[in-house]
């Protein structure tokens, strides 16, 4: 097989789940010696992982510009990845177009139009309605999905949303969490008492959890310090702004660290994790992460979403903040109940993100649905319809970018 991925950004595993997932499945390509080419109209960053160590291509592609038709010509990919559905969108049509035998797949780390209507209620101080996902955004995320061969869904939850609410025919649809290796045995990890302090992580850059670091600013930590005076509240995360670097107050205990050059080692340092998001989507790659090195969390029913099933959590899930106070400082004290809790946490790793028992099926499903694409392409009308219509607007609008843009450069 030849696969082309064009990425959003070049991945970054140390900075974002969205990096590890896009990791973990050229991992799993490259387990099948498969040709892998990975595209990008991005910049390339000092953080980005190194592809060449996977045999894989980095290649630059620019936006609105016919040199694109040349390369995916070229390129003659059995596999086509758009890595959100902003890249669908780009190139989409032109993939269609020129490399029309491409089976064309959309990873979609999370439902995004899902994540920002939650962004919207919680500004608007409302509950979420279903009907909040109906905004622009959430039509052209929801059209790209019905555009293209298949979509890679990191949650069950926004699985069965697709299914459900947006009739994308499950023949078009695969749930696929994170595929991850077998947990380290608890025993070699560091114990109750080895640990001290409250962690929470995450990319600065991504909505929930700037809204995260503020509820534990204002919220959560003054009353968890209250109750613990030798506590402190470590924050870690890529690409830190000076709006949150200034609330970096020794005396508070409330302590902005910045960027984890290993997120696993500073999170196995701490004793538990709070991860107090009020919206979001997919699964969260902290709280796997915390449960990888055994560290117990506290979290929400949005924080908790489509991660456990039906097993017991590896901490606490609560959105209500006062119990979510007590159960830190009821957790971070009690040596029988993190134990437990730490249990939990391996538990939900074997049992739900193997990567041995994941990238087979993963792999069978890719394989199956490169046989029947044109079957499948056939019988979903929607799909037909949509990329009929949409994709001829995006086609006339990208190229009357590109000859604005042409004209530019001949007045230069």
């Amino acid at each position: 097989m030849h696969l082309l991925i064009i990425g959003y950004v070049w991945p970054e595993p140390n900075s974002s789940a969205a990096g590890s997932r896009m990791l973990q499945l050229l991992q799993c390509f490259y387990k099948q010696q498969w040709q892998i080419s990975f595209a990008s109209p991005a910049q390339q960053t000092e953080h980005m992982t190194d592809l060449s160590k996977l045999g894989i291509k980095a290649e630059r592609i620019e936006l609105n510009s016919a040199s694109f038709d040349t390369y995916i010509a070229d390129k003659k990919a059995d596999i086509v990845i758009f890595d959100r559905f902003m890249m669908e969108e780009q190139f989409g049509w032109r993939v269609e177009k020129f490399s029309p035998d491409s089976l064309r797949v959309l990873n979609t780390e999370d439902l995004h139009s899902l994540r920002q209507a939650r962004h919207d209620a919680i500004r608007q101080n409302r509950p979420f309605a279903p009907e909040d996902l109906f905004s622009e955004h959430g039509i052209r995320e929801i059209a790209a999905i019905h555009r293209c061969d298949l979509t890679l869904m990191i949650s069950e939850v926004e699985t069965k949303l697709l299914v459900d609410k947006f009739h994308v025919p499950e023949t078009h649809v695969f749930h696929l969490p994170f595929m991850l290796p077998k947990p380290q045995d608890i025993d070699s990890l560091p114990c109750f008492e080895e640990r001290q302090h409250f962690i929470s992580i995450g990319n600065f850059r991504h909505a929930p959890n700037w809204d995260a670091v503020l509820q534990l600013k204002t919220e959560i930590w003054p009353k968890i310090r209250k109750r613990l005076p030798k506590a402190e509240m470590h924050i870690y995360g890529a690409y830190p702004p000076p709006k949150a670097t200034q609330l970096h107050n020794t005396k508070e205990g409330f302590l902005v660290k910045g960027w984890a050059e290993d997120a696993q080692a500073v999170m196995q340092q701490a004793r538990l994790c709070l991860a107090p998001l009020r919206f979001g989507a997919g699964i969260k790659g902290k709280l796997v992460e915390a449960m990888q090195v055994g560290t117990p969390s506290i979290t929400t029913s949005i924080g908790a979403e489509s991660m456990h099933g039906e097993l017991p959590w590896n901490g606490v899930i609560t959105d209500d903040m006062e119990t979510f106070v007590d159960a830190a400082v009821s957790l971070y004290q009690d040596k029988e109940s993190w134990l437990l809790m730490q249990h939990n946490g391996i538990r939900i790793l074997k049992n739900r993100y193997q990567a041995d028992e994941w990238e087979p099926k993963f792999i069978n499903r890719l394989k199956l649905q490169y046989q029947l694409k044109e079957s499948l392409r056939k019988k979903h009308f929607l799909g037909l319809m949509l990329r009929h219509h949409s994709l001829k607007s995006t086609q006339y609008m990208s190229q009357w970018i590109e000859l604005k843009n042409k004209n530019q450069e001949d007045q230069h």
